[in-house]
């Protein structure tokens, strides 16, 4: 995607910026701005984290934990213990884990949410 935002926007830097050296370090600074804000944002969510792990409130400190400890308890049970199960010859079912990473991938995108409302300044203290 953003070789094409340069392919669109090089004709009009050639026509803007005659400096070919100024043009490159414009052309560069555009292709490197994406990466950039994704740095930005994680060490804003970082910070977070920090801010997070240091709680004295289970219910705020815990709970990337405790929600990272159930999928993995669901991976573990779907992907290691239902197949020797099987294998031994036990009739047993694998946990629907699709609504359980629905709900485990909407709250990361909330901490996204909430890292940006921080950074920009516009967050309430909790």
């Amino acid at each position: 995607m953003i070789g094409l935002l340069i392919s669109a926007i090089s004709p009009l830097l050639e026509k803007l910026v005659p400096d070919l050296d100024q043009r490159n370090k414009l052309a560069h600074d555009l292709a490197t701005m994406t990466e950039r804000h994704a740095q930005d944002i994680a060490k804003g969510q970082m910070e977070v984290n920090k801010v997070e792990a240091a709680h004295k409130s289970l219910f705020v400190a815990g709970w990337r934990p405790a929600a990272g400890w159930v999928c993995v308890t669901a991976m573990a049970f779907n992907y290691l213990i239902v197949p020797m199960l099987v294998a031994t010859g036990v009739d047993v079912q694998p946990v629907d884990d699709s609504s359980m990473m629905t709900v485990l991938l909407g709250m990361l995108g909330l901490g996204a949410a909430r890292t940006f409302e921080k950074s920009n300044g516009s967050a309430r203290e909790i």
